[in-house]
């Protein structure tokens, strides 16, 4: 018969294992992150970047020239202060104005002073040669350095042809290079009317996506509920056995280790009360644990309550007229579309007229280069060091007459080569240092975002013009960078404030909705007693059973005697020996098969009662030790357990229905955060928008301004340059031509 206090321990820890068993085989993974997946997002094909090539060399030399003429800062206030007064403040803040453009100024004057003065002195220079003056006389002097002055002008004036060459190439390279680049114009125009195709095409697409994710949540809730018996059921089971089972296993150890010393026969004799079944409550124990909590939760409500919310989110979209919007969006864009097609036929004329204005300019300097290489051709070749100024060859007097030709075309070209560089230059340069400068700096935004400055009541123009509230924080330069990075059109644009898309995401009254129907979950384990009062007076009876009577020490005494009392080892050895020592015979093998039968006895059954013994010593040291505290430890522990099952059972109960509940509830939250963070970061990417703008800095700027710009860069150098081409060609023609007369010295 089982003694008393190990079937009821003994049963608690089998039933504690029938429920573990029974419930992890459905044990769930704990809840996590929930995936939405990614957001489908269209690829926009523009690459708004612009690699001038080699002649960006050019360009840069270019920016390095206006940042020496105008050094000075971006003028942001005056730039505000006129155009707040409409350039009626130009009359107050010349001076601010001229000190700006100083570097400007001085550069146009020293051109339009050569423009004016080239020709006046150009005809002054051939009425005094028709007077025989300024080299008009044909009569050389003869020198003894003569040749050293030929050669010496002759390199000088090949040297500044050189770099006038150098400075026509740049111009035409230039001038090329807008050509080339203007007709790009239409592919980067088609390039962006496309990628807005894409915006208007994948944003309703990718709403849909945002709006069918809801189910990923939604199922996640429902799967929860459907299995919140192994979720909720599982989790407070594992904390109870946390807290319960330690002080169960306490019992049980002890209740074990007596168990075992009253199966010796001497214990077995003294009369034990048995202790009374306690199955009913240990089913009790279980039929709790074993709850139906998918049948307690009211499943239905909590769905439809889910169902209710996500028909919220799928009204948003027919809340905001996102496909009318974009149809008419795409309408407009293929109606700018076209009207730009229709002025591609004119941009191609005016360029080409363009193209042959400046080739007509460069081909002024190529007249007069032509002229002085080929002066210097003939000249060269054709000169004779032997032969007199009035004997002087066909061939070097036609040099020198090409160099006066170049001369003569110097002075009708020139001043109009600078009035067209310094009307070139003023434009070109203020455009780059007013515009597209400022644009790369963002000083540019600054001044649109500056406030009232568009309109006198609007602080920030485009939220006074497109929502009416002038106060939202809403600029160019902050819908341009959003755009920039490729973020939605809904963060840059600041659309939740027509159209907020937190209030058709609100969940709070679903979530107290949610929160009152899980606190419906009632589990109550106060009902489980472990020990009644029957079992605990049983107990204490057990106490006056007689354990304390017994006398150990005879017991130990007894127990510490030996199992035989030979040695059946050694003597089987000794008796091994004497045999050895025998002659052969059947005596002698007949003893052998004793000494085996000695050791087979002493190996099964001695060395087994030998361990018996010693546990048996331990085993009464140990009921001696604790037989009279035993009954009252019992108690003690199944108090400490009843009170972990009847009190922490309903506050733990509580706290992992309030981490299910926040569980359900995150799932909606999670959704929530993902559809606001998509909305802002994924959807309708307005990076075709910023994309445009960048375009039109690059047609205007990279395009025109910084080809226009080397263009007059090379032009300018090359016509300042027809100066001291003048001087040259005019003294050095003077040694190619034919003279009429020349000194003649008696011998």
């Amino acid at each position: 018969m089982w003694k008393p206090g190990t079937l009821l321990l003994l049963l608690l820890w089998l039933a504690s294992g029938e429920l573990q068993q029974e419930t992890e085989p459905r044990r769930l993974p704990p809840p996590g992150k929930l995936n939405f997946g990614y957001v489908p997002a269209g690829v926009y094909e523009t690459l708004a970047h612009y690699e001038p090539g080699p002649i960006g060399i050019l360009f840069h030399m270019v920016h390095a020239f206006l940042y020496a003429v105008q050094p000075n800062a971006f003028p942001h206030d005056l730039i505000v202060k006129l155009a707040k007064d409409k350039f009626g403040a130009i009359q107050t803040e010349y001076q601010k104005a001229i000190y700006y453009e100083i570097g400007f100024l001085v550069c146009a004057a020293v051109g339009l002073l050569f423009t004016i003065l080239m020709p006046i002195a150009g005809l002054f220079f051939c009425m005094c040669r028709c007077c025989d003056n300024c080299g008009g006389e044909m009569h050389q002097r003869q020198r003894k350095n003569a040749d050293c002055r030929r050669g010496l002008l002759g390199t000088l004036l090949f040297s500044t042809s050189l770099v006038i060459t150098i400075g026509v190439l740049c111009a035409y390279a230039a001038n090329q290079n807008l050509s080339s680049q203007v007709k790009n114009v239409r592919r980067l125009v088609n390039s962006n009317m496309r990628d807005l195709h894409t915006f208007a095409n994948d944003t309703p697409m990718q709403i849909e996506y945002l709006i069918s994710q809801y189910a990923t949540a939604k199922n996640k809730v429902i799967y929860d509920l459907d299995n919140i018996g192994p979720l909720l059921g599982g989790k407070i089971h594992d904390q109870l056995d946390k807290e319960v089972r330690p002080a169960l296993d306490q019992v049980l150890n002890m209740a074990g280790g007596t168990v075992a010393h009253f199966k010796f026969p001497p214990l077995a004799k003294i009369k034990i009360l048995p202790l009374p079944n306690v199955n009913a409550q240990l089913e009790k124990m279980n039929d709790v644990l074993k709850t139906d909590l998918s049948a307690v939760v009211q499943r239905v409500s909590v769905t439809n309550l889910v169902d209710t919310i996500g028909n919220n989110i799928s009204s948003f979209s027919k809340a905001f007229p996102v496909q009318s919007c974009l149809s008419n969006f795409t309408i407009f864009v293929n109606h700018v579309h076209a009207k730009i097609e229709d002025y591609y036929p004119e941009i191609d004329k005016m360029d080409f007229y363009r193209w042959i204005g400046c080739i007509a300019l460069c081909c002024m300097v190529v007249l007069v280069l032509a002229f002085n290489y080929l002066g210097l051709l003939c000249g060269t070749l054709g000169y004779d060091k032997h032969a007199s100024p009035t004997t002087r060859g066909c061939i070097s007097n036609t040099g020198g007459t090409m160099l006066m030709a170049g001369v003569g075309f110097s002075f009708l070209f020139s001043w109009v080569l600078m009035g067209v560089v310094t009307i070139i230059f003023l434009a070109g340069g203020n455009m780059e240092k007013l515009v597209c400068e400022p644009f790369h700096t963002k000083e540019l935004f600054k001044v649109v975002d500056t406030p009232y400055m568009i309109n006198p009541e609007w602080k920030n123009f485009i939220p006074g013009y497109m929502y009416n509230d002038s106060e939202l924080k809403l600029t160019t330069e902050s819908l341009y960078s959003t755009c920039k990075k490729n973020q939605g059109i809904y963060s840059a644009m600041r659309l939740d404030k027509v159209f907020n898309i937190s209030s058709y995401l609100n969940t709070t009254v679903f979530t107290k909705d949610v929160v009152s129907q899980l606190d419906s979950l009632k589990i109550d384990l106060r009902g489980i007693i472990l020990l009644e009062a029957e079992g605990r007076q049983n107990l204490l009876d057990f106490s006056e059973a007689g354990l304390s009577e017994i006398n150990y020490a005879d017991y130990l005494e007894e127990v510490n005697k030996g199992v035989t009392v030979v040695d059946l080892l050694s003597f089987a050895r000794e008796l091994e020996a004497q045999t050895d020592l025998m002659p052969k015979s059947n005596l002698q093998s007949s003893l052998k098969g004793h000494v085996s039968t000695l050791r087979q006895i002493h190996r099964q059954q001695i060395v087994p009662m030998e361990q018996s013994m010693s546990a048996l010593n331990q085993s009464m040291r140990f009921l001696e030790r604790t037989a009279s505290d035993l009954p009252v430890t019992v108690l003690d522990a199944i108090k400490a357990a009843q009170f972990l099952i009847s009190q922490n059972a309903t506050h733990l109960i509580n706290r992992e229905s309030r981490k299910y509940t926040t569980t359900i509830i995150g799932y909606f939250h999670q959704y929530i955060e993902w559809v606001k963070t998509s909305l802002a970061m994924e959807v309708a990417p307005c990076k075709p928008f910023s994309n445009m703008v960048d375009t039109a800095e690059i047609m205007a700027c990279s395009f025109v301004v910084d080809s226009m710009n080397t263009f007059w860069m090379g032009l300018g150098c090359s016509t300042l340059l027809l100066l001291p081409s003048i001087i040259l060609a005019v003294k050095l023609a003077k040694y190619y031509r034919r003279m009429d007369t020349e000194d003649v010295y008696d011998e």
